[in-house]
This record gives structure tokens, C-alpha cells and sequence, in this order.
């Protein structure tokens, strides 16, 4: 069996596959997440490496089965440096983090985002290694001068297993790899004040990569010295993988943490004049890449709202289908993450709001228009990520949000197109045991390992409510971009003052 393990933000999943993708075993466990009220957000690697070793363990333990492959993705972005022998620095920084939010927007105001976008075509924001890695060597750079590789979630669980000191090219895109050559752009480097930094930035390791145990991870894992080890891609390709998707066209909807949007191309198009939002990100495939508009908050604003209004997540279903689309005239902008926004547009500015609420507004109608908010964004981003066409010809959900039938339902109404839901909404393991297998030399087309699935078909003129909501949506963020790049300013006018 292989194992796929995916680290993620909140959770670190184990599942184990058989040699025709069927899954046999599965862990999961919570990882802490520190989360403070500057906007800082931070993880503990030993923690994080506890919670790997403990699903692993127990998958083991439950399929008693020997392991041909430990095949390792998680999130990506954030900042986790790290010295030789793989122990941090300092805690890892999450890429929800926000320390380096004014960094970010005087870098909007004075054109550094713009030029580093023309180059990689990826949108910088303030969990990012460019922002972050400038905000510590300003504000600690004794971490930096500790460090021997500023890495990501992925590659510091490899170093630690392995011993060796790597990063997948799909990580590596963000933000500073030339994705046509898979090599780092200097001038985009240059262009965060980070040159003196180089030496932090490993080398992309060639696709198909495969590692050892060592005797140390051996140890940690419960699994022979020499199991090969795989590391990447990280959560968004490997979703992506997972799906059974490969093919230019075919679309992934994560409903996860993270709001991602994104579909497979065979061509790259880094145009210095598009406003620098999402990323295009290497596959193992060196002829494919991802066009991605990860919005920084899905699940998380709706887990938000459900807490404050005092319900929990197992009453969604009824009130979305207690109230009727266009939940009463209430709408709502939901972008809540601290960092502010990073696709369809990047704002770090960007703030939720709700509009349309009276005394008679009910909390399933607030619910559903955030709901409906988050499935407006993923028409904004996927207009963006598949250029020509409004959203991808074949598109697969997944991620805790795509469990929701009544919110899968709106997903499909609004994009006006059928919705594949695989059975297991979990896909990040998957993809990483795809490309585990593919690295050990099987000939696999990564549908052939695909979940059984349901597909959920937009309702009979569901489209003649959303499209004129679609558009109120669109005016509403751009009034509100406005008002927030006023609110900025002070407010000020010309000839005025502001205090």
C-alpha cells in the first residue's frame, strides 16, 4: 500500500491506498494553530510532526499491510525556516499571517507587486515567503542568520524523514519561481529586498524524486529505514491529482480552508498588465501547470459565522433550505481573513461585509448569503483563472464545504454547471499517493485512481436568479474596493485635512 500523508492547516490526514486506489485505512488528528490578535499566526513544527507520525502510525497499525510509499503533500506558502538538521528556527509562520500586511501594501502602492507578478505571474500577499522573509530580516534577523533553508510545510517534513533538504516546484512557484524554466527569478528576488537571502531558497527538485527514510524518521514514522519517500506536490496540484484531473480544461472547486479556484492549461500567459491576483503553479508534469485563485477565506468564514450566531455545522443543510436564493435581500462580501484578499483580486485592505439586513432578517438568511457570497467569489475567481471561458469545462469539488448538498447545490446554480463531488472529499492524500506511484514507475492516468462521485446538475432556471445577483455581487466589491482604498487614505481631499 502507499501512504498518503497531507499536512494541512488545521488537520494532518493519513489514508491508505491499495495498488488500485481503493482506500483501505484512515487518521486524521487536529494541529494547533496560534493565532494572535496583531494578525500573527504561527504553527509549532514538533507539534505538526507529532500529528504526522501519530496518523501515520495508526493507518499502519489499521491496514497491517507493508508500505511501498510514504507520500507526503500539505498546505503551502507561509514561511518555515529551519536549520540543518531540520529543527525551526522559529515558529513557523502560517500563510494566513498578516505581520507583514503594511509591507504589502506599500509594495501595492509603489509597484513591487506589479513587477513581481509580471515575472512569476504570482500575486504576492502577506503570507508569502517575499513579504515575510523582508519583515523578519528587518525585525529578526537572527532567525534568517540561524537558518540554512527558508522552506514550506511540506519540504520540513521531508528534512525531517529524510534528512534531506528539498522542495517540490509547486511550492517553490510561490512566489519567485519563473514557472516555464523552474528556475528562481533573481529580479523578482531582488525586487522584495531579499537578494541577501538567496541562499535560503532550495533548489526545485526534479519531478518524480524519491527519497529514503532515514534512521531518524524511521523512527518517528514506525516505518523501515529506506521506505521511499515522496514530498509533493503541495495541497492545491495535489487536490487537483486527486480529483483525477490532468487535462487542460478540467477545474477544481477546494471548499476548504481555503476557497480555491483553479484549472489545468498546457500554456503559460504572464501578462505584466493583468492585476496580480492567484498563481500559476508547476505540476509534476512539466508541460502542465495550474492557474489557481486561492481566496483566503471558505469554510473558515462560514465555521466564523455559524460560532457567532450560535449553531452549529450540522444545522447548514436546513437553514439553507429553509430560506430561498437571494436570502431576503441580505448579500454579503466574505472576505474575513485579517490578511485581507489575494484572488479574484489582491487587497490587503479587503474586509466581509453584509448588506440588505433588517429587524425581520433571519439567521438562515445571513448564512445564506454568505454562502452564496463565497460561491459569487468562485465565479469571480474561476473567470479569471480559465480566461476564455467563464468556468472549466469538467469541474470536481471537494474539501469539508462540498459535503453540504444545499451549499453544493448553490455552487452549482451559481457557475451554471454540473458539479462532480467525489464520495471523499478529501483529495489531497489521494493526489500525493498518485504521484507517489507515478514517481515509482507505475503508468498511471490519475483519473484511473479517481473516488467514485455524485454530480450535482444546476437547477431548471436557477441561472435567471443568479446571474442579476452574480452582478450586484461584482458592483458591490467594486465599491468597496473604492471605499476601501479611501478608507486608507483618510478620506482625505484635496485642500483637506484629516485627523
Amino acid at each position: 500500500m502507499i501512504i498518503g500523508l497531507d499536512v494541512g492547516t488545521s488537520m494532518t490526514k493519513a489514508d491508505a491506498y491499495d495498488d488500485d486506489g481503493v482506500k483501505i485505512a484512515s487518521a486524521e488528528r487536529a494541529s494547533r494553530l496560534d493565532q494572535y490578535d496583531d494578525g500573527r499566526v504561527e504553527q509549532d513544527l514538533e507539534d505538526v510532526l507529532a500529528s504526522a507520525a501519530d496518523v501515520t502510525r495508526r493507518v499502519v497499525a489499521e491496514a497491517g499491510r507493508p508500505v511501498r510509499a510514504l507520500a507526503i503533500t500539505g498546505q503551502g506558502d507561509g514561511l518555515w525556516l529551519r536549520d540543518g538538521d531540520g529543527y525551526a528556527t522559529r515558529p513557523p509562520i502560517s500563510w494566513l499571517d498578516d505581520r507583514a500586511g503594511d509591507l504589502v501594501r506599500r509594495w501595492q502602492d509603489d509597484g513591487t507587486v506589479q513587477r513581481v507578478y509580471g515575472r512569476t505571474g504570482s500575486g504576492l500577499f502577506p503570507g508569502c515567503h517575499g513579504p515575510l522573509i523582508n519583515h523578519l530580516a528587518e525585525h529578526e534577523p537572527e532567525a534568517l542568520e540561524r537558518a540554512t533553508v527558508a522552506g514550506y510545510c511540506v519540504d520540513a517534513i521531508v528534512q525531517r524523514l529524510t534528512g534531506e533538504v528539498t522542495v517540490d516546484a509547486s511550492d517553490a512557484t510561490l512566489p519567485f519561481l519563473d514557472v516555464t524554466t523552474r528556475r528562481y527569478d533573481d529580479e523578482a528576488i531582488a525586487a522584495c529586498g531579499i537578494a541577501d537571502h538567496r541562499r535560503l531558497l532550495a533548489e526545485p527538485t526534479p519531478a518524480g524524486t524519491v527519497l529514503e527514510l532515514d534512521r531518524r524518521g524511521a523512527e518517528l514514522v514506525g516505518l523501515p529505514v529506506g521506505t521511499p519517500v515522496t514530498g509533493g506536490p503541495f495541497d492545491l496540484p495535489g487536490c487537483a491529482i486527486g480529483a483525477g484531473l490532468s487535462r487542460p480544461g478540467d477545474g477544481l472547486l477546494i471548499l476548504g480552508t481555503t476557497l480555491a479556484c483553479e484549472v489545468f492549461t498546457d500554456t503559460v500567459d504572464l501578462d505584466p498588465a493583468d492585476e496580480p491576483a492567484g498563481m500559476w503553479i508547476c505540476t509534476p508534469d512539466p508541460g502542465s501547470w495550474l492557474r489557481a485563485m486561492p481566496a483566503m477565506v471558505g469554510t473558515a468564514g462560514l465555521d466564523w459565522l455559524l460560532n457567532l450566531l450560535g449553531v452549529g455545522i450540522d444545522s447548514l443543510g436546513d437553514l439553507l433550505e429553509g430560506t430561498a436564493p437571494g436570502a431576503g435581500g441580505v448579500s454579503a462580501l466574505p472576505f474575513l481573513s485579517a490578511s485581507g484578499e489575494r484572488a479574484p483580486f489582491l487587497d490587503t485592505r479587503a474586509r466581509g461585509q453584509l448588506e440588505g439586513v433588517t429587524l425581520s432578517t433571519t439567521r438562515g438568511q445571513v448564512v445564506r448569503a454568505v454562502c452564496e457570497g463565497i460561491a459569487y467569489t468562485a465565479r469571480n475567481c474561476f473567470e479569471r483563472a480559465a480566461s476564455a471561458s467563464r468556468v472549466p469545462g469538467r469541474l470536481v469539488a471537494c474539501g469539508g464545504g462540498s459535503r453540504s448538498g444545499p451549499w453544493a447545490q448553490i455552487f452549482a446554480d451559481v457557475l451554471d454547471v454540473p458539479l462532480v463531488v467525489p464520495d471523499d472529499p478529501g483529495l489531497g492524500t489521494r493526489g500525493a499517493a498518485v504521484s507517489a506511484a507515478r514517481a515509482l514507475g507505475d503508468e498511471l492516468d490519475p483519473a484511473d485512481w479517481a473516488a467514485p462521485s455524485r454530480t450535482v446538475e444546476p437547477t431548471a432556471h436557477a441561472h435567471e436568479h443568479y446571474e442579476p445577483g452574480y452582478l450586484r455581487y461584482r458592483a458591490h466589491v467594486d465599491t468597496a474596493r473604492d471605499f476601501w482604498a479611501r478608507q486608507a487614505q483618510g478620506f482625505a481631499r484635496p485642500g483637506t485635512t484629516t485627523r
